[in-house]
């Protein structure tokens, strides 16, 4: 039976790198999707997300370019000041929109996008952070027939995204990361 599966998209803030290294350096070199990631960083900053986990993964990782398309094992991470979207053909998209939550990049707008683009083949997972970014997202990835994980707030360093989450997607599996990591791998 082929996996239904077609790609991951993650979310985090503050507690990002730590709950991302529990994830992302398990991903073995065959992982068969690709995996798109939205982390706040300040605007005005140049992030070195895909730099820190490039050296951490066995998997592909680069920063997310205008009009570049998916591709399987590879890694993407938002470039600050510009909100990330997976369009329809499997290419992503930046913006500069105005920011959502206070957030550009917004966790939010990755995630509809691709619930519009991968429907029940999308894998929405909301990590650590401090504000409720990404639970609008994670709702209409549901609704669209995707896969909701959410990091267990318990063991997040800030609890508060994954709480708006759970608030506003009761139906989502609740995981540590280290379940999150084995259904990944399973894939």
């Amino acid at each position: 039976m082929q996996d239904p599966f077609k790609a991951v998209v993650i979310g985090a803030s503050a507690g990002a790198v730590e709950a991302l290294s529990g994830i992302l350096p398990f991903l073995s070199a065959g992982f068969p999707l690709p995996v798109v990631v939205v982390v706040h960083v300040p605007p005005d900053r140049r992030s070195i997300m895909a730099e820190l986990f490039q050296t951490k993964c066995v998997l592909s990782v680069t920063e997310a370019e205008d009009k570049q398309p998916l591709e399987r094992g590879t890694v993407y991470f938002s470039p600050p000041d510009y909100h990330l979207l997976v369009e329809a053909g499997g290419s992503l998209a930046l913006s500069n929109d105005e920011p959502v939550l206070f957030s550009r990049p917004s966790i939010d707008v990755l995630f509809e996008s691709a619930a519009d683009a991968y429907g029940p083949g999308l894998v929405a997972i909301v990590l650590s952070g401090a504000n409720s970014d990404g639970a609008q997202g994670l709702r209409a990835v549901v609704d669209a027939g995707g896969t909701a994980i959410v990091q267990d707030p318990s063991s997040s360093a800030a609890a508060a995204m994954p709480t708006a989450a759970i608030a506003m997607v009761p139906e989502a599996h609740i995981m540590p990361l280290a379940a999150i990591r084995e259904f990944l791998g399973k894939i």
